[in-house]
Parts: structure tokens; sequence; C-alpha cells
């Protein structure tokens, strides 16, 4: 096999809006820098997705210097959004738990809910060093995470992407493959491993930085979600469920947590420690 490297780097500033491509990216204690920060959350105070938005998918948040974003979106005029000052803060649920979130101001409100045709709001996690511990049950004392789904990173390898591609090719919906990696929204995506491998490591080095895989990364709907239209179909959660099951779970990927802080970049070595 050749030596495994980073063949891409992910960064999502909105939870559930288009991913970027940076070639590099700094790694904090709760994720990529800038990677889901922001949220949009609904009347009621839960964060808002592609499960129950699909359009998300097709709004852009590009970073501006000081952590704001610039929101864009087909039909609508972009819009610059600065971090909010912290002054107060807002109860949101994420999962069924409460996370204390910024609000972002009116005009910020207005431009989700004119995009998402509803009633939704616009937040920001200020200190992510405290607002929300990852899961304890895969996670070491004082390790939080930002808005993602439950981990800091999650990284993905094509070679299990082309493997999952050919086991839908011989199913009933071969028509909607192959299936392209922004599917499953990953952080990190490797390339010259097994397919497969990733399912038997613990811990690993993407160039400078270290990384502690906490466990397998659960899959939903989103994944059906064309990130280019928006439009829905069954893959990949009909070929998962009937060849990637851990724990009543269908999985692709693994969810990880850095042991430091560091940068990593495209082309960077990837060495599996355990």
């Amino acid at each position: 096999m050749p030596t495994p490297v980073l063949r891409s780097v992910h960064v999502h500033p909105v939870k559930s809006m288009r991913a970027l491509a940076p070639t590099a990216a700094e790694v904090q204690p709760w994720g990529l820098a800038d990677d889901r920060r922001w949220a949009v959350v609904d009347a009621a105070g839960g964060i808002v997705t592609q499960r129950r938005h699909p359009r998300m998918a097709l709004a852009t948040a590009e970073p501006v210097p000081g952590g704001g974003v610039v929101l864009s979106a087909p039909g609508h005029p972009p819009l610059t959004v600065e971090v909010p000052h912290p002054t107060s803060t807002i109860t949101v649920e994420i999962f069924d738990k409460p996370v204390e979130a910024v609000p972002a101001g009116p005009e910020a409100a207005a431009w989700v809910s004119a995009y998402l045709e509803g009633d939704f709001r616009f937040v920001h996690m200020d200190a992510p060093e405290h607002r929300r511990p990852v899961d304890p049950d895969y996670a070491r004392p004082g390790e939080t995470v930002s808005f993602a789904d439950g981990y800091p990173l999650l990284v993905a390898t094509t070679t299990s992407l082309d493997a999952l591609n050919s086991l839908i090719a011989q199913g009933d919906h071969a028509d909607e493959g192959p299936l392209p990696m922004n599917r499953f929204r990953p952080n990190l995506v490797i390339e010259g491993t097994a397919p497969w491998a990733e399912d038997g490591w613990t811990r690993l080095t993407v160039g400078e930085v270290t990384f502690r895989v906490a466990r397998p990364c659960g899959r939903c709907v989103v994944t059906t979600t064309d990130q280019l239209t928006a439009e829905r179909g069954k893959e990949p959660l009909r070929t998962l469920a009937r060849h990637r099951k851990s724990d009543g779970r269908v999985v692709f990927g693994q969810n990880l947590v850095p042991e430091h802080t560091g940068t990593v970049r495209v082309g960077d070595e990837v060495k599996i420690l355990d």
C-alpha cells in the first residue's frame, strides 16, 4: 500500500451549510478553526440541519477576519454577519441537550428566516472551550466540541467510499451512484489506505497533529441529500444498512478528538499509531 496522505480538508462554518475546502486548517481542541461555530435555530431553540431543511446544502458561509461570515444563497443577497458581543446568551438544543449560544442581530435572523421560509435565528458559539462537552462515554474530562453533531472532527477515506460505491452499484438503487464524498461531510479525507482500514484505528497522526479515534460515525438522512441540488434519494443508507452496521447504527467514517493543537495541510503524511 502507498503511504496514506491527507487528500482534502473540509470546513463547515455554519452547521449544515455548504462545506469549504481550504488547503490547510488549524486544529483547535474542539475542531477545525471556523468549523461549525455558527448555527441556525428554530423558534423553539432547536438547532436546524439538513435533516429537516435540505436546502441548507445550497447556502454558503465564507469566513471573514474576526470570526464572522458572509452568508449567500441562490436568490438571496449576501449578508455579512459579525461575531455578536457575548453580552447575553440564549439556550439552544442540539440532540435534546441544552447549549448556550450568542444570538446574532435581527438582520441575520431575517436572512435565514427568508431563505428557509420560517421563523429562525442565527447563533454563534462564543466559548467552545466550555460550552458543550463531548459525550462523556467517549471523551476525556474537559474535552469539548462546537456545533458538530458530537465530536470535534470526522475522518473518512477515499478507498472506503470506493468500496461503498461498488456495493451501491450492486444494489437496487445503482442509478444513484457513485456518490461523492461530500455526502458524508467529513473534515479530513485520507487516501492510500485499505478499504475500511479505519475500522481498526485508535490513534493516528496527520501531519503535526495526533488524534484519538472516539467511535464510528452513525449516519442519517443527510447522506441521502445531493449537496449540489438538495434533492434526496435512498442511498447510501440502503446499502449501509445492509453492510455497515455497528451498535445498531449504520456507520461510515470515524469521529476524532485531537490530542493537541496544530495545523493540517493537504498532502500531509498520515501515520496510523494504533
